[in-house]
């Protein structure tokens, strides 16, 4: 009978140095203040233009503006090279770079065009 006692109290004391672990990593994982400058300058937007692959780069060429940015997740993207979409992206001003949330593929690239010079 005391053995099991003595794993139960094993038991319960590894269990709670394990909710101990997770408490503080949760409590880390929170925002600092300059975590949550940076996620209040970088926008969900949406975004028409070109991708470029070049190797493991891929950066995204907006229509509106020209300016090309890196992509950070390129994964999302690796299949759409020379492709004309539309992206739903947080926006990172600061870094020239954008993580994609979601892909759509433009139809007729010249109307989409026309519509950008209105």
């Amino acid at each position: 009978m005391k053995k099991v006692l003595v794993c139960l109290l094993a038991l319960t004391f590894a269990m709670s140095l394990t909710a101990f672990a997770q408490s503080s990593n949760s409590q880390d994982n929170n925002m600092t203040p300059t975590q949550a400058d940076s996620g209040a300058k970088a926008p969900l937007m949406t975004l028409k233009g070109t991708v470029k692959v070049d190797g493991d780069k891929v950066t995204f060429v907006n229509d509106k503006d020209g300016k090309s940015w890196d992509v950070m997740n390129p994964e999302e993207l690796k299949a759409h090279d020379g492709h004309h979409v539309q992206l739903s992206a947080h926006v990172y001003a600061d870094k020239m770079a954008i993580h994609v949330m979601s892909v759509k593929m433009v139809k007729g690239g010249s109307m989409s065009n026309d519509s950008m010079s209105k």
